[in-house]
């Protein structure tokens, strides 16, 4: 490799161009030295005189190029060993920090392997103490943890109970005057006559000879009536006829078919069965257009038509003495009212209130009335949320929308009002009694009043057994329990009484 190669391609290019410059600058000079005319001749001491300046000039050229090309060596050179020197610092500074991140790599390891070794050691050291709690104090470790929670719960009843009023001040000063509006004006909306049902209806008779109509020779006309219209019959002195059944539809069959009679005074047992099979076809009727009636008046429209016949049966079907008409309207209003004002479908909300009872006239399976209105829409092909309010809307399982939860508010409300239901008085002590006892089970409780149909429950502690501070804790699991175990309309507010009283006899004078 010659001197110029082993130059940079910048300084080659430069030093050609410089030796070009002289070479084409020479030429010049010596083409302006020969063109003096051919046929003048030059004294030879001009023409050496010539020459000499020519050679002198060639070696000024010469040493000239020599001095720049000398000069542009030594720049080369220098840049050279710059370019060298800061290559060496760079690899140096690499080979620097290559050492110093595997040595930050090597206590890395070392410190996650003692890590490991800490971390089995204190594994066999619980491990070996838990042995040795459990061989002392004879306990297992769920009982062991029990005694911790119990113990934990006791120390942290203050903060608890403490937590428990802050939530409950700031729910109320949030939603209490909101909640009360909403579910004011939805009652409102809703609001609507109650007149009591029984399983008794009473057809008065004009005349003692009716009363002898209606029997018959030997009792054959009421014996026909009772078989064609599956009700019972109960005549006393008065000219009073009571129509007992369970089943509202035939009771009112019955009825129109006794009205029918009396007007038209042939009573005979053929007589009976036509005017039962034409009275049976127009109550069937009127079932439908009920049904229409009631879809109609709360804006649900392209129902199925056999949904809509049995929602025609809610004319003639009660629970509680509620007629179930009016509680469905009523229900369906005030659910729509509050999905309205809380954001909810209000579409969901308006037919899941409508169908949520419909399980109750199914009388062709057996089931509850929840589990028959789940089938109905499964197989009517209704929208799986308002089968979910229908599932839901007596907390047999667990709420899955707001439009569920609203169900089943307004299926409370429409059903615990005051004068809304009637109960039997049995089932009414019954239910009493089961809140009571559902509170007497908690440790520490003394007595358990229940007020209110149920819905208000007083409890009076034991004050040396529990303290202010755990009282709130007791109401709360009360409250839980009464809504895993008990049966109740609507809501129950549970009172917590904690009473200490100190005597004093004065000495006697």
């Amino acid at each position: 490799m010659g001197f110029l190669d082993r130059l940079s391609k910048p300084l080659r290019d430069r030093l050609n161009q410089e030796l070009e410059e002289l070479i084409k600058n020479e030429q010049l000079s010596s083409q302006g030295q020969t063109t003096a005319p051919a046929d003048t001749p030059r004294p030879p001491a001009q023409n050496a005189q010539a020459i000499k300046q020519a050679q002198d000039d060639a070696q000024q050229v010469l040493n000239q190029a020599r001095s720049q090309s000398e000069r542009i060596l030594n720049e080369a050179n220098q840049e050279a060993t710059r370019i060298r020197q800061e290559a060496l610092r760079a690899r140096e500074d690499a080979d620097r920090k290559l050492g110093a991140t595997e040595e930050r790599e090597k206590l890395l390891q070392e410190r996650f392997s003692d890590l490991d070794r800490q971390l089995n050691e204190v594994k066999d050291i619980k491990t070996k103490q838990l042995a040795k709690l459990e061989k002392i104090a004879s306990l297992t470790t769920d009982e062991a943890k029990r005694l911790v929670v119990e113990a934990t719960e006791k120390r942290l009843a203050n903060e608890v109970s403490r937590k428990i009023r802050e939530a409950e001040e700031e729910i109320k000063v949030k939603s209490e005057e909101k909640a009360k509006e909403i579910l004011v004006e939805s009652m409102q909306h809703g609001a609507t006559d109650y007149v009591v049902e029984y399983t008794v209806s009473t057809v008065h008779l004009p005349d003692d000879d009716m009363k002898g109509r209606i029997i018959g020779r030997e009792g054959r006309n009421i014996r026909t009536f009772e078989r064609a219209t599956g009700v019972e019959i109960e005549l006393d002195e008065t000219n009073d006829i009571r129509i007992s059944s369970f089943d509202p539809v035939r009771r009112e069959v019955a009825r129109r078919v006794l009205d029918k009679l009396i007007k038209d005074r042939r009573i005979q047992p053929s007589r009976i069965e036509e005017i039962v099979e034409k009275t049976k076809e127009e109550v069937e009727k009127i079932m439908y257009e009920e049904g229409e009636t009631l879809c109609h008046n709360l804006k649900v429209y392209r129902l199925h038509p056999d949904l809509v016949k049995l929602l025609g049966r809610f004319k003639f079907r009660f629970s509680y003495g509620q007629n179930m008409m009016v509680h469905t309207t009523e229900e369906t209003r005030i659910g729509i009212q509050i999905a309205s004002e809380v954001g909810a479908n209000v579409n969901i909300v308006r037919l899941g209130c409508l169908l949520h009872d419909i399980g109750k006239v199914v009388t062709e399976e057996e089931g509850t009335h929840v589990q028959l209105g789940v089938d109905l829409g499964h197989k009517y092909h209704l929208p799986p949320e308002v089968i979910a309010c229908i599932a839901e809307h007596h907390e047999d399982m667990p709420f899955s929308s707001v439009e569920s939860r609203i169900t089943w508010i307004a299926d409370a409300i429409s059903g615990s009002r005051p004068g809304a239901r009637y109960e039997p008085h049995q089932e009414y002590a019954e239910r009493m009694t089961q809140i009571e006892n559902i509170a007497k089970e908690f440790e520490g409780v003394q007595e358990a009043f229940a007020y209110q149909a149920g819905r208000d429950l007083r409890i009076m502690v034991k004050p040396e057994q529990i303290t202010d501070e755990q009282l709130i804790i007791l109401v709360d699991k009360i409250s839980r329990a009464l809504e895993e175990k008990a049966s109740y309309a609507g809501q129950v507010k549970v009172t917590g009484i904690r009473e200490t009283r100190a005597f004093g006899t004065t000495k006697a004078k």
